[in-house]
């Protein structure tokens, strides 16, 4: 029998580097397709994913405000200025509210403190500050406000919101300042608004104001001009 000796072809070492070389160009194509498709996608959903965050995180950091706010205007208490003054230190204006009430905080000191929630520059924007100070009786004379010294200001609400304060009475009508007044408002309304269009938002809310009458109207028998009420000055 003859022997059939099969000869084995060997490639050519050309051919092996040439089909290499488009195999690796072809890798490189098609990995250059699908990053160039994943940056698409990205470029699409990353900014309105940035945009959803940052909304989110604005709406948590009002809300948290927001109750900061409703807690301190819900706890203001009827205390005068000096002994000679006839109302509560209670200033409501239409962008700020200045009150009274029991101190908090773990270093504050017990005892009453003054409160100051007003608009103040914060990186060229507009923001609702809020500012204390220890209350102790004002001197008789002069004005309030020239007397009142704030400290630690903490920033509640951030631009593009704005606060806007209202305040009514026993008679249930809503008023932009409070001032002048025997006794404290019934409610406060807390209303946020868009600083750019103006536009009055869903989480506006209001409180009702815990005291009515000062304690030494409840300790007097009877209460001698405790009752007469004045209307607040608008």
């Amino acid at each position: 029998m003859k022997r059939v000796v099969k000869r084995r072809r060997r490639r050519d070492p050309e051919s092996i580097a040439g089909f290499t070389l488009i195999e690796t160009l072809i890798a490189t194509a098609l990995m250059m397709a699908i990053l160039g498709a994943l940056a698409t996608v990205t470029a699409q959903w990353l900014p309105n994913w940035n945009r959803g965050l940052t909304r989110v995180q604005r709406s948590e950091e009002v809300t948290l405000g927001l109750e900061r706010i409703v807690a301190d205007l819900a706890a203001a208490e009827v205390i005068p200025a000096h002994r000679e003054a006839k109302g509560p230190l209670f200033d409501g204006a239409e962008l700020s509210v200045t009150f009274v009430r029991t101190a908090i905080g773990p270093n504050a000191a017990r005892g009453l403190e003054i409160i100051r929630l007003s608009e103040a520059p914060d990186a060229g924007n507009l923001a609702l500050v809020r500012a204390s100070m220890p209350f102790t009786p004002l001197p008789p004379e002069g004005s309030v406000a020239s007397y009142l010294r704030f400290r630690d200001p903490v920033v509640l609400v951030r631009a593009p919101y704005r606060i806007t304060f209202a305040y009514a009475g026993s008679d249930r009508t809503w008023r932009n300042s409070w001032s002048g007044a025997n006794e404290l408002p019934r409610m406060i309304r807390v209303t946020v608004r868009d600083a750019a269009t103006h536009q009055t938002l869903s989480m506006s809310t209001a409180t009702m104001v815990h005291a009515e009458l000062a304690a030494a109207c409840v300790a007097s028998k009877p209460p001698s001009g405790c009752d007469k009420k004045q209307a607040p000055t608008q």
